[in-house]
């Protein structure tokens, strides 16, 4: 093993981004428990974090200290301190590269992701598309830590076991009962959101099994404004956005019985807390690597590629294709409602 007792883990964005480099340090800190991990990341992800041993927190401050090259330099001279005797910088963008190059010239040992940029674009090109799984997040970001000496195994997976709800959560979802169903109906880009009409018809369905208990997640003041008519005139469905703060949103979810997402945060939010998530992908494709940790691919809902041959178009959803921006309109409620109904067992 080498002599690194502590290593200095960068990784700011996007929150799925981040959400996926939970499973592999809990991993990581458990096969190694002599070292020390540090995660730089911004504020809001905190709570991803809290309870896993030997992990400590820095929050990044992008709009004063940390801001610009200066604010960087600033930084790495608070990082400093703590002794870091490596990076693993899971990010490789403009910042953290600028991280750890001050961190090499101080000669400590510094390895990034590699995120397969070529690939990609070889799975999204509309001519000589190269249609195949990519390795996945998780894995590109277990490949960091093996540079710096530090295989990780995530064959099994260590999930924390649900506790007890907080006074506050239970006033919102009241005692749990039956199966309770998380729904997260949003994405960044409109290429990766399930229609609304259609989204409405699974929640309907769904509600229409009194044992069932439906929490819709989402965020801002037009997004709750669709929830709320998801959830009009249904008992048992219950919107959770602008509820609660996100530490109290990861204890409700680790008591869900399942997650439905889009290709977004939630989905890995849940996979990180080793809860069944379904799926829902559009312009997008799982086999860009962001199929949600520890799930089957039979868990991905993709729309119709005899119908539509050039998916996935995008990785990130950003992009859209002339001619398809109704892919999403190829998968039948009716398939969503079974997946999840499967999943419940």
């Amino acid at each position: 093993m080498p002599d690194i007792k502590h290593i200095l883990v960068f990784r700011l964005s996007a929150m799925g981004d981040v959400a996926m480099t939970v499973p592999v340090i809990r991993a990581l800190v458990a096969q190694y428990p002599t070292i020390k991990v540090t995660v730089v990341s911004r504020p809001f992800f905190s709570p991803f974090f809290e309870g896993i041993l030997n992990v400590d927190f820095f929050p990044i401050d992008l709009k004063e200290r940390h801001k610009g090259f200066l604010g960087l330099y600033r930084l790495y001279r608070d990082l400093r301190k703590s002794d870091i005797d490596a990076v693993a910088d899971l990010h490789n963008v403009l910042r953290s590269k600028v991280i750890r190059s001050f961190f090499a010239l101080g000669g400590k040992k510094v390895a990034f992701v590699d995120k397969g940029r070529a690939e990609k674009k070889a799975l999204t090109r509309g001519k000589n598309k190269i249609f195949k799984p990519l390795a996945p997040m998780v894995i590109r970001y277990t490949r960091v830590f093996e540079q710096l000496g530090f295989p990780v195994d995530l064959q099994q997976p260590i999930f924390p076991l649900p506790q007890p709800l907080e006074t506050a959560v239970k006033a919102v979802t009241g005692e749990k009962t039956g199966k309770w169903i998380g729904i997260a109906p949003f994405a960044q880009y409109a290429s990766k959101v399930y229609p609304q009409e259609l989204m409405q018809q699974v929640i309907r369905q769904l509600a229409g099994n009194p044992e069932y208990r439906i929490f819709l997640f989402g965020g801002g003041a037009q997004e709750i404004a669709v929830l709320e008519q998801f959830a009009a005139g249904l008992t048992n469905v219950k919107v959770i956005a602008g509820t609660l703060k996100l530490k109290q949103e990861l204890q409700l979810i680790n008591h869900l019985d399942v997650m439905l997402s889009m290709d977004s945060g939630n989905a890995h939010i849940a996979a990180m807390l080793g809860i069944k998530v379904i799926t829902i992908w559009g312009a997008t494709h799982p086999y860009a690597g962001f199929l949600p940790f520890n799930q089957p691919m039979d868990s991905a809902i993709a729309a119709d590629r005899e119908r539509y041959p050039l998916l996935p178009t995008s990785i990130y959803g950003n992009k859209q294709v002339e001619g398809y921006e109704a892919v999403m309109e190829s998968i039948s409620p009716s398939v969503v409602v079974k997946k999840i109904e499967e999943a419940l067992g």
